[in-house]
């Protein structure tokens, strides 16, 4: 059931097919390995070479995550084949040393190196309820309960929203934190000390911890979601099945049972989930009941609510729809969307907008970094006044814009939401064109920032500065990514810069 959002969540299904990469790719590196063990020709060192190289450059073209390919095929090597030369010999395999090398040791060390300096500064977390030191132990719990939910899961468990998951501010705070690291301790040493006899549990257990090395570590991502579970679960079940199905006299009937029990539960809740996702509405309530305590949930019954209302004031959705988006506004860490939503669908529907709604956001706002849904909230009231859809209080989104940008390093994409609403709605050409400026100095690497500015001196009569602003977006046009934004400025461009002379 855990695996479940890997394939129902559209924009999660690049996990699945990450991952199926990875699995050919393990399955190509084994089988060399069987060659090299056999024959030890060539042959089956190419074909490992070939299986971590190839499976892990088309698996990152789905996810990033297919590059722990190199670090699963390892976990392989240590736990199974030993590094072994010969199937019979003890001698190590040089060839293998310098293949893990070149794979894994060396890029992980250019990655780290690369990553550790923007990991360490305190603004790289301030969207984030957590630094690097609480996310680490928060983690610990996360990995412990993920096992939980993998192999003994309920509807509480798979919420698929967690962003009211407790943060751990010290080893007991909550005491679980201790229990939790010690737990993830136990278990790494049962691999290590099970390696020779169990080498099955042992590698169940280094592939699943494995698999969360990448997400459940440093990087700054969200703490918990059961899609990164999708590789990580094959581990626990590589450690669980095997036992319960050995051939051996001891309590062969029990484990049985045990395993046909398992396996009844883990198809029920999948097909109680599954029917909860055929309908948005029926999945939206679904959530909502299985996360009481979830911002995000309460958020999402309350739209869809809305939604199915047809925002049709006599239908009883939509009073429905607007206690749970009220609902989930005063939850803690609550985002501005339940205020923006309330506040737009008022608008438009031309109802009394409650004044206690955008002292919410205004508030929320200043005490909190603007993460991506509150960049995405600011757009979406910036657009409805821009398009003339909506009609919203000056006042109140001029105060939204400055809480938005009263920390102390500014958000090139809320700089570029405040230039947007000040070119169209204030007619402030001075005033955006400084708010354009300022947010490609916040953050030069911007694209959406420098197209904005581009743009703007184009509009200007300013095609020289505009040009300036196209050279730096080539440097950025990585892949090609940029290719038609590019040709569209530099058609503008060209079409107001004054002709050349003929020489």
């Amino acid at each position: 059931p855990i695996n479940l959002t890997a394939v129902l969540l559209v924009v999660q299904r690049m996990e699945s097919m990450a991952n199926l990469f990875v699995l050919l790719g393990l399955l190509g590196y084994v089988l060399g390995r069987k060659r090299m063990l056999q024959s030890g020709t060539h042959s089956g060192a190419s074909w490992c070479i070939a299986s971590l190289i190839l499976p892990t450059a088309l698996g990152v073209l789905a996810k990033e995550s297919a590059v722990m390919l190199p670090l699963y095929a390892l976990l392989i090597e240590w736990i199974i084949f030993g590094f072994r030369r010969a199937a019979t010999g003890a001698a190590i395999d040089r060839r293998l040393v310098a293949l893990f090398a070149c794979v894994l040791v060396l890029p992980a060390a250019a990655g780290l190196a690369w990553l550790a300096p923007g990991l360490l500064r305190t603004d790289t977390w301030a969207t984030r309820d957590f630094t690097l030191g609480t996310r680490l132990l928060t983690e610990s719990r996360i990995i412990v309960d993920y096992i939980g939910w993998t192999l003994l899961p309920t509807p509480q468990s798979l919420s698929f929203y967690h962003d009211d998951f407790a943060i751990s501010h010290g080893l007991l705070s909550p005491w679980t934190t201790l229990a939790s690291l010690a737990t993830v301790g136990a278990l790494l040493a049962t691999a290590v000390h099970w390696r020779k006899r169990q080498p099955l549990l042992a590698l169940g257990i280094a592939l699943y911890f494995g698999g969360h090395l990448l997400t459940g570590t440093i990087l700054p991502l969200e703490l918990v979601y059961e899609h990164r579970n999708y590789f990580p679960s094959f581990g626990l079940l590589l450690a669980l099945v095997p036992l319960m199905v050995a051939p051996t006299p001891a309590l062969v009937l029990a484990r049985h049972a045990l395993l046909c029990v398992l396996l009844v539960w883990w198809a029920g809740m999948t097909a109680l989930t599954t029917k909860a996702w055929s309908e948005p509405l029926r999945l939206a309530t679904d959530l909502a009941e299985r996360a009481p305590q979830s911002p995000r949930a309460q958020f999402g019954l309350g739209y869809e609510l809305l939604r199915h209302s047809g925002y049709d004031p006599a239908s009883p959705l939509l009073e429905l729809g607007y206690a749970s988006l009220q609902r989930a506004s005063l939850m803690p860490a609550s985002s501005i969307l339940p205020e923006q939503t309330m506040i737009l669908t008022s608008s438009l529907m031309h109802r009394p907008v409650d004044e206690r709604w955008w002292d919410h956001l205004v508030e929320k706002l200043k005490v909190r970094v603007p993460d991506a849904q509150a960049v995405s909230a600011l757009g979406a009231l910036t657009r409805c006044v821009r398009n003339h859809d909506c009609d919203l209080p000056r006042e109140r989104m001029l105060a939204a814009f400055e809480a938005a940008q009263s920390h102390p390093r500014p958000d090139a994409r809320v700089l570029a939401i405040y230039s947007d609403y000040a070119w169209n709605v204030l007619e402030d050409r001075a005033l955006s064109e400084r708010l354009a400026a300022a947010g490609v100095a916040a953050q030069p690497g911007n694209a959406d920032a420098r197209i904005a500015l581009a743009r703007m001196n184009i509009v200007l009569g300013r095609p020289a500065n505009a040009l300036e602003q196209v050279q730096a977006l080539k440097r950025l046009n990585w892949s090609g990514r940029l290719d038609a934004s590019i040709a569209q400025l530099q058609a503008l461009i060209d079409a107001r810069m004054p002709p050349q002379p003929v020489p």
